[in-house]
């Protein structure tokens, strides 16, 4: 049944079985419907399997659906809660059967479509695939493409980088957006909306805005997590980081440097911090500090003692045994 891991606004569920049921009524009633405004059938056969993971982040939902046999839909039951918002489908793996109204439509991997949730619509999923959707507020999302209405319903991924941007960043917002302050999480949003709005195009002034708010922060928070997810690697540089951001070296260091700090800088300090949090860790009390050191990404250790005391005016040792 539906968990959601002591964040409220991330939750996650799998249900597995035919569409009838306590258990079914309830997944039904308490996920699909009141979460997520859809409801949801079979996709193939006559039984459901299907897990389903929420992140809402300042009105955006990021959601993310897998499974072998679903189909999530607006009915004529779901539309009465009034819900008009926009919703970007993205086929992460398989094919997407889109139904739209009277027509339908299929996605093959990487491909995108907006779908309008306050008509008759749904996404089916068979064989083991993966849809990911972004659910925007109508109002929000025309602020930024006043035509986004124009491109419902129409296949798109033609633009790759900026395709590839809007993957990577819904994985990273759906996963940490949840766990950080609500300021943070309405300007993840603002970037996902902008994001959004540069894939359905706009006028020369709105893609401006677009690009400087929002897909510049995007690439940034997505540079900055795969440094810290990459920390213990010694090879770690800047031209590694621009390559998987899309980027040049000269643009990624640009970037960093709009935030007063410069690539090189905002790795050391987070090489620091970890190394910090491993120390004042009881259950690392036994390895070596050159280890933790090594681990952080040091390979030079008396570079690394003499950062280290710089920065937080004491030895690593000594921090220890305080």
């Amino acid at each position: 049944m539906m968990q959601q891991a002591g964040v409220p606004n991330f939750f996650v569920s799998r249900y597995t079985g035919l569409p009838r049921g306590r258990d079914y009524e309830r997944w039904r009633e308490e996920l699909c419907r009141c979460n997520f405004r859809v409801d949801i059938q079979p996709g193939a056969g006559d039984s459901i399997d299907c897990k389903m993971q929420g992140s809402l982040l300042g009105g955006i939902m990021m959601a993310v659906a897998s499974g072998s046999s679903a189909e999530i839909s607006r009915t004529h039951e779901t539309l009465k809660d009034g819900y008009d918002g926009l919703s970007l489908v993205i086929a992460t793996s398989g094919r997407i059967l889109l139904r739209h109204e009277e027509q339908s439509m299929e996605l093959s991997e990487s491909q995108m479509a907006l779908g309008d949730m306050s008509v008759l619509c749904g996404t089916r999923m068979s064989n083991d695939c993966e849809a990911k959707a972004i659910r925007i507020p109508r109002s929000l999302l025309l602020t930024i493409c006043p035509r986004a209405e124009d491109r419902l319903w129409l296949v798109l991924g033609s633009q790759a980088p900026i395709r590839d941007a809007i993957a990577r960043y819904h994985a990273l917002a759906a996963n940490i957006g949840p766990h950080t302050d609500v300021v943070g999480q309405h300007l993840m949003a603002q970037h996902m909306v902008d994001l959004v709005g540069l894939l359905l195009g706009t006028d020369a002034d709105r893609t401006e805005l677009a690009n400087n708010r929002g897909h510049s922060a995007a690439r940034l928070d997505l540079m900055r997590a795969d440094v810290m997810a990459n920390l213990g690697r010694g090879d770690l540089t800047i031209y590694s980081v621009a390559r998987n951001a899309g980027l040049s070296p000269r643009n990624a260091q640009r970037i960093f440097e709009q935030t007063g700090t410069t690539f090189t800088e905002f790795l050391l300090e987070q090489r620091l911090l970890l190394v910090r949090k491993l120390l004042l860790d009881p259950l690392n009390r036994w390895r070596k500090v050159s280890d933790l050191a090594h681990s952080a990404g040091f390979p030079d250790v008396s570079y690394f003692n003499r950062v280290f005391r710089r920065r937080f005016g004491i030895t690593p040792s000594d921090m220890r045994g305080a």
